[in-house]
This record gives structure tokens, sequence and C-alpha cells, in this order.
């Protein structure tokens, strides 16, 4: 683990207060369209109706307000403006890479980037396992070792029970990952009545799975009706998407994500290492690796999210506790040191 000097993080706040103004705008920037209105109980929220290959489809720019209106002109008075602004985000991300961030490899970024543009993280989404930790790395101003930060796999994480601004507001991951153009396709259960979770490319180990927290014991594939997708249920899940963070994904073309917090996400790795079934050895390995090094980190420059996470935690139950505790005593962290 190396840290990214302050300078590079400078630019990182830059590039994130940026893009949390012009995110909307750079999602349109380049898509044929219009913008339209809906009132929700009295509030009115604005949309541009895109046309893309795969038909129409609405992008959520925001509620009524001034910032959302100076963007609507901009565009409407031309996109030479628009593209003057992605240049210099994008010029601000080759500015935070040449400082020594680890940027999100291009395919990635691409399905990242994408997924963003349909509202996915707007929409509850959340990035976790690897890619989130690769991406919690430039948020945290620190590059990771090479062993722990490599994956392939992009996972969305999704709670049913989210409460969402806009209740109408909805997406479709299959058909945004179809208009990518890169062939990915369902990946079949072994049940042939379930819906498909996870979706691949053939001849490529890029992958996308679309996760929710395990409610009542049951590992059937649950419906998100607002990203029209299936989701993988998963153990301890509900723990690590508990109020997660903005952050940016570092790429040629940057943009706005959703991460669970770090020290929720170090604890977790913590437990579900104790999960893993024989098989799994080096993903266990992987899993006490990142979790000592976000601790680590975490010890020096900000102790308090341990501790208010380890108690979180602690409610959950013994069972939870336990399984912390002993990938600790593995790991050799010392998690009295928050307790």
């Amino acid at each position: 683990m190396e840290r990214i000097g302050g300078e590079t993080m400078v630019l990182y706040a830059d590039l994130r207060e940026r893009l949390e103004v012009f995110e909307a705008m750079r999602t349109i920037a380049r898509l044929p369209g219009e913008f339209v209105t809906k009132t929700v109980k009295g509030n009115i929220y604005h949309y541009f109706q895109a046309t893309l290959p795969t038909g129409r489809s609405q992008i959520y720019l925001g509620p009524d307000n001034e910032s959302v209106r100076r963007l609507i002109e901009i565009r409407r008075a031309g996109e030479k403006d628009v593209r003057a602004d992605e240049v210099m985000l994008q010029r601000l991300s080759a500015q935070i890479i040449a400082g020594g961030a680890w940027p999100v490899q291009p395919d990635m970024a691409k399905v990242i980037s994408r997924l963003a543009d349909s509202g996915v993280f707007s929409l509850g989404g959340v990035l976790v396992g690897t890619i989130a930790f690769v991406v919690m790395g430039g948020h945290l101003g620190v590059i990771w070792g090479r062993d722990a930060r490599m994956t392939q796999d992009v996972d969305i994480a999704t709670d049913t029970g989210i409460s969402v601004a806009v209740p109408e507001l909805k997406t479709d991951i299959p058909d945004t990952l179809e208009s990518l153009e890169m062939g990915f396709f369902p990946v079949p259960r072994l049940s042939r009545t379930e819906p498909s979770t996870s979706f691949a490319i053939r001849g490529k180990t890029l992958r996308v799975d679309i996760l929710t927290p395990m409610r009542k014991g049951s590992q059937v594939p649950v419906p998100i009706r607002r990203l029209n997708a299936a989701a993988t249920p998963l153990r301890f899940l509900d723990f690590l998407l508990e109020d997660p963070v903005s952050a940016v994904m570092i790429a040629g073309t940057p943009c706005l994500v959703r991460i669970p917090q770090p020290a929720r996400y170090a604890l977790h790795k913590l437990i579900i290492s104790q999960e893993r079934g024989a098989s799994a050895t080096d993903k266990m390995k992987k899993d006490l690796k990142q979790a000592q090094a976000l601790i680590s980190l975490l010890h020096e420059d900000r102790p308090g999210d341990i501790a208010l996470a380890w108690e979180s935690l602690t409610l959950r139950g013994t069972g939870w506790v336990k399984k912390a505790r002993v990938a600790a005593g593995i790991a050799g962290i010392d998690l009295s040191r928050f307790q």
C-alpha cells in the first residue's frame, strides 16, 4: 500500500465536486433526445428522454432546481460547452492517474460508466467486491498492492427495501449491457426456472453480477423491478450496504459511483472470509488482505470509523462477532483497539 500525494488528492476532491455538478450532463451530452418533466406528489422532476439503439429510455436528471435548469440550458444552447466540460473532467482524471492513482481498467470502466449513465447508482445500486475496493483506494488516497486489487467482476448490490427519491424512476440493466455491444449475455442458472443474476461475455472473464441481501435464508433470485433484473441473495450483505458513500471511478472518462463505507467493507470482508469453502482458499486470502490493508489505513487516518462500524456489527449478534474475531486472528488484526 502506497500513499497518493497531497496535490493529487486535491485534484481528486476537485474532480469529485465537478462531477457532482456535471454528471447528469455528461450522461446526455452524446445522446439524441429531449427533455421532459414529471410531477410526483406536487414536486417537479426533470428527465432526458434519450433515443438509444435498444429504444427510448428516460434518464433522471434531478428535482427542479437552479442547477438542473442550468444544465438543461447548457445542453439546449449546444453541445460544445458540454464537450469542453467532459474534456476538462478527463484531463483532471489523467492528472490524478499521473499522480499515482490506480485507474479502473478500460473494459470495466466502460461498463460501470454506462451503468452510471442508466441511473443504477441513483436507484440505490452500490459497487461491492474488489472493484469497490479499487475505487475505494483512490477515495482514501492510497494505491493497493496488486494482488489485492485485481478483478474482472463488476458486482452491483442493492436492497429490495430501499426507498429512492422518485418512486417511478426505473432503469433496465440487461438493455444497458446490451447497448454496449460488447457481447454480454445472461448466464443461465442451474435451475432453468430461475432468472439469471449474472451477465458475461463469451471468451472473456469480464462479468457483471447483481446481488441483494438474503432474507429469511432464501437463496432464490430476487426480482429488482426498478433495475429490471434479478439479484442473487447473499448473507451479511445488508451490513455492507448501509449508508454507502459517493466516490469517483478514476478512468479515462471518470464518473460518480456509490461504494460501501470503508470500515464496513473491511469488517464485512473478515466475516465472509469465514464463509468460504475449502475450494475458495485464494478468495479467503484476498478477503483478509483487503481487510488488513483497510483496517491498517483507517487505524492511522480514521479510527473512529472502525469503532462505529464495529459497534454496529456487534448489534447483529454473537455469530457475526465470532466470525470477525476468528478472521482477525488469522490475519493478525488487533480489533481490541476499536472496541
